[in-house]
């Protein structure tokens, strides 16, 4: 058994003012062509299929023409989408059970009565049944009717309320296994604090959607959305794929793909990054005006300045925008920087040029001359 995970695909995201739409066309072609070559029997989308909860109707076109093209790349193939917190659950939800008899399996919404359970899509292969588990993005909210609440009458937390959902599933640990889903999960005995998160990611306060990962032990494989940097969770078939593209800077050079997965019998997995290659990289440059100019490129570029004379504001944007049509932001890297750490002891009378001198950091002996004319120029005023 052969299948794709992806993740949060984002239609409609831009890179700070930057539309990607041209960008995202690239890159799911990339996707249908890989399918077209490896032939994956499912694709699953581990959600955020959108950036918004209410797309453009240009977002829903390119997501409808990337689906045609993955399709027809590989007809035999069963697709399956679980919606992420980006999504709206209900609109994502709709046509479900049309769709699955197509092989198109688009999960908007968890079980929310108690008949209800995790939708379970089942594929066969020479070594049996493969159980493909599909659970959309929970709040705990959205399914306590059939989790229940704690005992002062309030929602579960998110880790309780995913654990209750899949204790209810009947999982045949003898069998192949695999649970898509979209959630923070954290390895036991972590730190939120510690898990590294992209600027392009929405995060909750106190990090309160954290949910063990421990929970997710009875599968074969995990495959996860959410986090946007590739990220494993302690093993090679629990991770999160991460987003097909840089959608923000602080995703300037990470290697991008799709994760392949093939199991055979029980126990027998591998997995393998086949990487995506974007139509533009996203770079930072840092150096003096000069030397970044140099660098002259069509990538999506954040360029930070570390000229320490002062510069032409207008004459150095033009000449920057000329040099980097897909430029993203200029930023001027601080000479100077107060060193709040030191400090002159209570008990000793520090003069003002030691006091000057703290505070604004290195300085050249010329700066220095200067400071000290200062310093004797106010003095002699008093």
């Amino acid at each position: 058994m052969r299948f794709f995970h992806l993740s949060d695909l984002h239609i409609g995201a831009k890179l700070i003012h930057r539309d990607l739409r041209e960008d995202q066309k690239h890159i799911f072609a990339q996707i249908a062509d890989l399918a077209a070559r490896y032939v994956p029997d499912a694709v699953v989308i581990a959600g955020d299929i959108y950036d918004k909860s209410v797309p453009a109707a240009e977002s829903v076109a390119v997501f409808d023409r990337w689906i045609s093209a993955l399709t027809e790349a590989v007809p035999a193939a069963e697709i399956m989408l679980i919606s992420g917190n980006h999504d709206s659950a209900t609109r994502l939800n709709a046509f479900r059970s049309i769709l699955s008899r197509q092989r198109i399996h688009m999960i908007g919404l968890p079980p929310a009565r108690e008949e209800e359970h995790i939708e379970k899509v089942v594929l066969h292969d020479a070594f049996g049944d493969v159980n493909f588990y599909l659970l959309p993005f929970v709040k705990p909210s959205m399914v306590r009717q059939i989790v229940g609440t704690d005992e002062q009458g309030n929602s579960l937390t998110y880790d309780a309320a995913v654990r209750a959902l899949l204790e209810r599933e009947n999982v045949d640990v003898s069998e192949r296994n695999v649970l898509v889903s979209h959630q923070f999960y954290l390895p036991v005995g972590a730190d939120a604090a510690s898990v590294e998160r992209m600027d392009s990611e929405v995060r909750t306060v106190g990090n309160i959607d954290e949910v063990g990962a421990d929970v997710l032990a009875r599968f074969d494989y995990a495959a996860l959305g959410h986090i946007h940097k590739p990220t494993r969770l302690g093993s090679e078939f629990c991770r999160y794929c991460g987003t097909p593209l840089a959608y923000s800077v602080s995703e300037a050079g990470q290697e991008k793909g799709v994760v392949m997965v093939d199991m055979g019998a029980k126990g027998d997995i591998s997995a393998q990054i086949l990487p995506l290659t974007p139509l533009r990289q996203v770079r930072v440059l840092r150096g003096e005006l000069s030397q970044v100019l140099e660098l002259s490129c069509g990538d999506y570029v954040t360029v930070i300045l570390t000229d320490r004379v002062d510069l032409d504001v207008i004459d150095m944007q033009d000449r920057i925008r000329s040099a980097f049509p897909n430029l993203l932001e200029i930023r001027r890297e601080a000479v100077r920087r107060a060193d709040y750490t030191a400090e002159a002891a209570p008990e000793t009378e520090t003069d003002p040029f030691t006091l000057c001198s703290l505070f604004l950091g290195e300085m050249d002996e010329a700066e220095r001359e200067l400071l000290r004319d200062v310093i004797h120029t106010v003095l002699e005023v008093k």
